[in-house]
């Protein structure tokens, strides 16, 4: 039997890596995107109109191929932008010419700018739309080309990481306990797919998510953690989330679960997904 397969957008580092990595582990060949392709390469990073920054983050496509080939995996490497559908929908095709389509789709990816930790009356007007292409619109023409192979296959899944700003109101202003509007946007837009697609398709082989990570403590939350003077210790490892994931896509437990919002760090816990983290 061919190995089973997934596509998990913004697998360069952090979350997207880990669920990559913990499939790999779990037998599958992986597909990867993000803008971010050989390591040091130089992207913006900015998260407010106060900051601009653009320093390179650790991690790219091309050590997330490392890692999953050292598992005995086989990877595809699709460079890509959530903002650009051209090469948006390159990379959908892509997969539909060499590996036919995949059994997983995981909407990891996001977009990062102005916004996502500006107040209100500080956030550009025109951030709204990118963070509502990147977590909405792309995410949509990614499924509608992946998802008819899995219908005509009878089994499939797909995954969104999503975030409490989605469905939460926020504890106080952004960066006091809080986050940007546009960041909220983003993410809310995202957050019906999963519940939509679970309506149309549970009783059609397909599974679907939305896993809530909580604080992760990623590649780029260690740089933004140092900025901010934030405790970077409180944050689960990336590995947890995906050990979470790979459960979820293999266990007899997760095919029950189908269509619900998953909060990642109790879930884990509460079973003993990742040992070395308590």
């Amino acid at each position: 039997m061919p190995n089973p397969t997934a596509f998990i957008t913004g697998a360069s580092r952090g979350i997207g890596k880990a669920i990559a990595v913990a499939l790999a582990g779990k037998g599958f060949d992986v597909a990867i995107s993000a803008r971010t392709v050989n390591p040091g390469e130089s992207r913006e990073n900015t998260l407010s109109v106060h900051k601009s920054d653009t320093r390179p983050v650790p991690g790219s496509l091309t050590e997330t191929a490392q890692e999953i080939e050292a598992k005995g995996g086989k990877c595809l490497v699709l460079p890509m932008d959530l903002l650009d559908q051209g090469s948006v929908g390159a990379a959908g095709q892509a997969i539909l010419e060499r590996w036919g389509g995949v059994d997983v789709l995981v909407h990891n990816g996001r977009y990062i700018g102005p916004g996502l930790m500006d107040t209100f009356l500080d956030t550009p007007t025109d951030a709204y739309a990118k963070f509502f292409e990147a977590h909405c619109v792309s995410p949509i023409v990614l499924t509608k080309m992946l998802l008819p192979g899995m219908l005509e296959r009878g089994r499939g899944a797909v995954v969104t990481t999503t975030s409490n700003a989605a469905y939460e109101p926020p504890a106080g202003p952004a960066g006091q306990g809080g986050w940007g509007l546009g960041y909220a946007v983003g993410k809310a837009s995202g957050h019906p797919l999963a519940w939509v697609l679970n309506a149309e398709f549970k009783d059609k082989g397909i599974r679907t998510y939305n896993v809530q990570p909580g604080f992760v403590a990623t590649e780029r939350n260690h740089m933004v953690a140092k900025d901010v003077a934030r405790d970077i210790s409180m944050g689960a490892p990336p590995a947890a989330i995906g050990a979470v994931v790979a459960y979820l896509l293999t266990s007899d437990e997760g095919a029950s679960l189908s269509g619900e919002t998953i909060q990642a760090q109790a879930f884990c816990l509460e079973r003993d997904l990742h040992p070395s983290w308590k």
